[in-house]
């Protein structure tokens, strides 16, 4: 009897845990940019709205991309930003294209920009270059240690991918040389224990995922502990600050191993970058100022 009991447990945490993958949050996030010698007049930036995906996992995907264009076609976010981890096998790139390719057909202001994460690089230099050029074919943007600057409204935003710091591939002197020194950065990166090695470059907001939020945070995403010092100090999703620098951690959209998540869900972000704090109408149908001051801080040693 005590064996039945353990197993029907075990199954229905099993089916919840499934279930929720199911159940995808959207998160808005505003983020007002601070002055800097690159972006001496930030009131002058008009808002930018950025569609952030991340951890797409193929393999264990619950969120239908068409749900996605359904719920952001009226929002038309300026850009969409894609932090890595597509797939974990080469049969999936013909599901992770279209996949990218449906999303894209909210038709951003700016195009659609990508980097890989860790799982990307378990495909072969050669399926990887194939994932690489079918994105590119589609019109995507993927960044490898790359840069690039767009104009919103008239003002300069530099976009600069940084590959993957688990995999210890990212290469930020790669990354930042030639960037202009007038405008917003914006980083897109996978691994945001990248933040760490940061102190000589600025930025203003940085994009990543990774952690899944712990995808298992129950009760502790211990787990985490062997993926960096962030993972360390809790810090495995959402909003937080380095040196006064503001990075994300998205919980992502799919999952790894199995196709379960306990005290963590699915997630889709709509950030704003704007160049004023949020007014109070504002505040609540976006991530509010207060929470904003709230969020965790860190600082480089």
């Amino acid at each position: 009897m005590t064996w039945i009991f353990l197993l029907a447990a075990v199954a229905v945490i099993y089916l919840r845990a499934n279930r929720n993958t199911y159940d995808v949050h959207t998160r808005y996030v505003t983020v007002p940019l601070s002055s800097s010698d690159s972006l001496p007049n930030p009131d002058d930036y008009k808002p930018l709205s950025i569609l952030h995906l991340s951890d797409l996992h193929m393999e264990n995907l619950s969120i239908d991309a068409k749900q996605i264009v359904d719920d952001f076609s009226e929002k038309k976010p300026d850009l969409i930003a894609i932090t890595g981890d597509l797939l974990d096998r080469h049969k999936n790139i013909p599901k992770a294209v279209a996949y990218v390719e449906t999303v894209m057909k909210l038709n951003p202001l700016h195009g659609t920009f990508l980097v890989f994460g860790n799982h990307d690089y378990v495909l072969s230099p050669s399926k990887l270059n194939q994932l690489k050029s079918e994105l590119e074919r589609l019109g995507c943007h993927v960044l490898i240690n790359q840069h690039t600057t767009i104009h919103h409204h008239g003002q300069p935003l530099t976009i600069i991918g940084v590959d993957d710091f688990a995999t210890r591939r990212s290469h930020l002197a790669r990354s930042f040389d030639g960037v202009p020194e007038t405008g917003a950065r914006l980083v897109l990166t996978h691994d945001p224990n990248l933040v760490l090695k940061m102190k000589d470059y600025h930025y203003d907001y940085l994009l990543s995922g990774h952690f899944h939020g712990g995808q298992i945070h129950w009760p502790k995403p211990y787990h985490l502990a062997k993926m960096g010092k962030l993972p360390k100090l809790n810090m495995v999703k959402g909003l937080h600050y380095v040196d006064g620098r503001p990075f994300y951690i998205s919980e992502g959209l799919g999952q790894t191993g199995l196709n379960i998540r306990l005290r963590s869900r699915p997630e889709i972000t709509l950030h704003t970058l704007t160049g004023r704090p949020a007014s109070a109408g504002e505040a609540s149908s976006a991530f509010p100022a207060a929470a904003q001051e709230a969020a965790p801080t860190l600082a480089i040693e």
